[in-house]
């Protein structure tokens, strides 16, 4: 695509593997300057790395989004190195709640402690406001800017096991909503992208493992059941199924596209 972002800066978290990763280096490829945040400073100095490398131009970014005043510093960077403020935010960083044993299920609600629910909260929702709430005024002055959200389809319709994510998932949406309305007469844009089960080379084993097939592992064919895109072309969605969502959302052609949620899960919800 010929996205014409070659005059933005967009702020990625989470974006030092998996979905993050792969929406930094799409963006990058289409011009625009790339912010990689992680809470790992080794995985956001390797994809900035890679970007740099490619041609592209790219800041590592660490920093816990959960702290306010640790976003704010990123945000100011960012806005030093570049010369200008950050224009695109993709809220990408997020938490699953954690499984019992490995391979086993999360805990029903009434089961989970309630230092876990803080967990989810904090990253998920708190760590998307505290970036919003840093990068807005710079694009309110800038006159543009482009807000995506990373959600999930337990946010849409819910799902066992996932009370506390759906719920924070949820949040978000709505959020997005709010926001739009609020800065739409700044020409910002506000949308939340919804994703299903996305296999990425951040997860070793299991049926999300890039090296998982129907012929070695049972559940993965069992979950290709539940997205029609997936019982089609036999695998479960990548990084670059959401990635081209994500810089497509970002540039001047999505203009129109505001306080909505746009699903890239292969079918799994239908609502």
């Amino acid at each position: 695509m010929q996205l014409g972002l070659n005059s933005q800066v967009a702020l990625v978290t989470g974006g030092g593997q998996g979905v993050g990763r792969q929406i930094c280096l799409e963006l990058a490829a289409e011009g625009a300057k790339v912010v990689v945040n992680d809470l790992f400073p080794e995985r956001a100095a390797a994809v900035a790395a890679d970007i740099v490398a490619a041609g592209g131009a790219a800041l590592a970014a660490p920093a816990d989004i959960t702290q306010q005043d640790q976003v704010d510093a990123m945000v100011e960077q960012a806005t030093r190195h570049f010369g200008q403020p950050v224009t695109i935010l993709v809220n990408n960083a997020g938490i699953i709640p954690e499984r019992r044993e490995k391979g086993g299920r999360t805990p029903a609600f009434v089961d989970m402690p309630v230092v876990d629910w803080a967990k989810i909260v904090n990253l998920n929702v708190y760590g998307t406001m505290h970036c919003c709430k840093a990068v807005l005024p710079g694009m309110v002055s800038h006159k543009g800017g482009r807000i995506i959200n990373i959600i999930s389809e337990a946010g849409r319709i819910g799902e066992a096991n996932m009370a506390v994510y759906s719920g924070a998932k949820a949040a978000i949406a709505g959020f997005a909503k709010a926001l739009a309305r609020e800065h739409g007469r700044h020409s910002v844009t506000v949308n939340s992208v919804a994703l299903g089960a996305v296999s990425h080379e951040g997860i070793k084993d299991g049926p999300l493992s890039v090296a998982a097939t129907v012929e070695n592992n049972e559940l993965l064919g069992k979950m290709l059941n539940l997205y029609p895109i997936s019982k089609g072309v036999g695998r479960l969605a990548r990084p670059t199924d959401v990635s081209g969502v994500v810089a497509f959302l970002a540039s001047d052609r999505a203009l129109f596209i505001t306080g909505q949620t746009i699903c890239a899960s292969g079918g799994f919800a239908m609502v």
